[in-house]
């Protein structure tokens, strides 16, 4: 009889214990049970690629598996996106990297399998904003040069950027609405393809990410950002357009981060979301990110829903009227 008293007043002690554990305890005793993959829709050793690389390497010391990469580029992430939809587990295992405004753009603009209410946010690493560069020997060395010339050359001027209705090609169309200007965009793969139109002369010019441009900008002219502010930490001498008189805003910031597809359960999302904000937060992320020119903006489930609930009225203005190509 004392023994079994004593058996029930030790389960009595443990259960604050039980309940007291956070998302990420609870789950972790029948989750993840192998490695996790994050697949990433753009080609290997552009931005998305190398900063999901950089933001997972704690994975390991947090979730108690690695996190691997994968690469499915095509069609501005339009082939890997529908894959999650289509093909993708909902046990939590399988996730993918995304881009807004790119996902929600291609969603309203084209038939996509995917939209913000079948994909289910995890957390957002990063805010990248689209900035507008020329090769180093371009005849362009102000943004008002490349302006000046598009006006008396209407379509003569070539920008490249990373897939149709991405944030590259978002920030183009604001610029010719605010420049009254006619430009000639030219989708490729992804972020590396369009560095390299511009680098080669494919490209007059191009739009691409202020990470990718500001580990490149030895051999590059950055001319300004499509934001509403200036880049005090990486590029604090380049203007923004609007600047520049320009009325662009920062509608075209790429923001970054985690998702995965609806049906996981939400007791798993949850605990997906405080893993992967504790990763994206851990020192070695945050001080491989500055290093890569690369901004950190983290936000947690919640405050990602938000932010796609805001891109999704935000970009249904923007192309009110328009029709794809």
């Amino acid at each position: 009889m004392i023994n079994l008293m004593k058996r029930y007043l030790m389960g009595l002690l443990a259960v604050p214990v039980v309940f007291g554990l956070s998302a990420l305890g609870a789950v972790q005793a029948d989750f993840p049970q192998r490695p996790l993959t994050v697949m990433i829709p753009y080609t290997a050793g552009g931005a998305s690629d190398f900063q999901a690389r950089i933001v997972t390497i704690p994975a390991e010391d947090v979730l108690g598996q690695p996190v691997a990469i994968i690469n499915r580029p095509g069609a501005g992430g339009q082939v890997g996106w529908n894959q999650v939809v289509q093909s993708f587990g909902t046990d939590g295992h399988e996730l993918a990297g995304y881009n807004v405004p790119h996902f929600i753009a291609q969603s309203i603009m084209h038939d996509t399998h995917y939209n913000k209410d079948n994909l289910e946010p995890i957390a957002n690493w990063g805010a990248d904003p689209a900035v507008l560069i020329v090769s180093r020997d371009s005849q362009f060395d102000t943004l008002e040069d490349l302006v000046e010339y598009a006006k008396a050359n209407p379509g003569r001027v070539t920008v490249s950027g990373a897939g149709q209705f991405v944030g590259h090609h978002i920030a183009t169309l604001q610029l010719e609405r605010a420049a009254g200007i006619e430009l000639r965009y030219v989708p490729t793969s992804g972020g590396v393809d369009a560095m390299r139109f511009v680098q080669g002369g494919q490209s007059m010019a191009g739009f691409n990410n202020l990470s990718d441009a500001y580990r490149a900008r030895d051999r590059l002219k950055i001319l300004a950002i499509a934001d509403v502010q200036r880049d005090e930490e990486f590029l604090p001498d380049v203007p923004t357009l609007k600047e520049r008189g320009f009325d662009v805003d920062d509608s075209s910031v790429n923001f970054r981060g985690v998702m995965a597809p609806k049906g996981v359960p939400e007791d798993r999302l949850e605990m997906l979301s405080e893993a992967f904000v504790k990763m994206f937060n851990d020192d070695r992320s945050k001080r491989r990110m500055s290093a890569g020119g690369s901004p950190l903006r983290v936000m947690n489930r919640a405050e990602t829903r938000e932010m796609w609930e805001r891109q999704q009225v935000a970009l249904e203005e923007l192309f009110e009227g328009m029709e794809a190509n």
